[in-house]
């Protein structure tokens, strides 16, 4: 079965001979009818005849009447059991029908996806392990000064810390998704980890800038490892999307007795018609063969993730004047002044 939607490769031909089945089934259905009713239509008619023949045997006028009440009963008892029975079964063809085609159309879907996915990913491998193969060739034949050796080898450093989150959010994916990874939750001072995390990102983010606006003391109970990937997958994200020489917003403020984290650019935005779409895992806005950003389709799916396992709440909005804002809601926290 997997093989055969490996091949048909082109969803409207799936769906052309789905229902093309269908139908047939359900034309099947309705000549059965046909014919039962025909079959009735003949056996009320025998009946009729057989009557008729035996009208003189028959005593009296009363008991030629009953008879003809008898046959026309069991007429109309035959026409209800053949409606009863044909909207059962074509209820019941219709009702797996439904399941069949969400269950085949999911099935198109995800492989889609992972299709995408693998494309993405090959992409993204690729491009690092280049670009520092290239730089340590270059460092090996040529004798540079070293201001030059010292910008290739942070050059390949950054390639290779891009490849190593590459393979933690595929790895961390798998872990999550299989409940097999295990949240170290502690307090931590959070407004010192994202003002760490900002600054970090800043020396690795040469294209954007990154302002932040980071309310001071905010302490929360979570897994210090996992959120710092929040942070860094919502302004990659950005970065990918955005215009060069934009600026990056990080704010962590109190609004309405909850702390909420936002992370908004000046991109060109996410239609609303995707938003509930864009945290599903390996889902990416577009086509993996036009679409020139680069990423797997994880960030935002481990971001979502990782925010509900501490009991937080992501959402995404149009930014003002023009970009997107991604909103995380945290219901715990406290203030620790001393």
């Amino acid at each position: 079965m997997k093989k055969f939607f490996h091949r048909m490769q082109d969803g409207k031909s799936v769906s052309f001979i789905y229902f093309l089945v269908l139908a047939y089934t359900i034309i099947a259905l309705i000549w059965w009818g046909v014919l039962l009713f025909r079959q009735s239509e003949q056996i009320t008619r025998f009946e009729l005849q057989n009557l008729s023949l035996r009208v003189d045997s028959l005593a009296q006028p009363v008991e030629h009447q009953l008879e003809l009440q008898r046959i026309a009963k069991e007429d109309q008892m035959r026409s209800f059991k053949y409606i009863g029975e044909g909207i059962t079964f074509l209820g019941i063809i219709l009702i797996g029908a439904l399941f069949v085609y969400r269950a085949v159309w999911k099935y198109m879907k995800l492989s889609s996806q992972q299709q995408n996915f693998m494309m993405a990913v090959t992409h993204e491998l690729k491009s690092p392990i280049a670009a520092a193969k290239l730089n340590l060739e270059t460092i090996r034949r040529h004798r540079l000064d070293e201001e030059k050796q010292s910008r290739l080898i942070d050059n390949t450093i950054r390639e290779t810390n891009r490849l190593d989150q590459l393979c933690n959010n595929i790895l961390l994916a798998a872990q999550l998704e299989t409940h097999r990874y295990q949240l170290f939750k502690e307090p931590l001072n959070y407004s010192a980890l994202l003002e760490q995390g900002i600054k970090e990102l800043g020396g690795r983010i040469g294209t954007h800038v990154v302002n932040a606006d980071i309310l001071p003391h905010i302490w929360l109970e979570g897994d210090r490892l996992t959120l710092q990937i929040i942070l860094s997958n919502l302004v990659e994200n950005a970065v990918k999307y955005a215009p060069r020489n934009t600026s990056i917003s990080v704010r962590l403020f109190i609004a309405d007795k909850h702390l909420k984290l936002q992370v908004a650019d000046e991109g060109p935005g996410i239609p609303k018609e995707e938003w509930d779409r864009i945290f599903l895992k390996f889902y990416r806005v577009g086509n993996e063969n036009t679409r020139k950003a680069k990423g797997s389709g994880l960030g935002l799916f481990l971001t979502a993730k990782i925010v509900e396992q501490h009991g937080g709440r992501i959402e995404v909005k149009n930014n003002t004047p023009t970009g997107a804002c991604f909103e995380i809601t945290w219901p715990q926290y406290s203030v620790q002044t001393a």
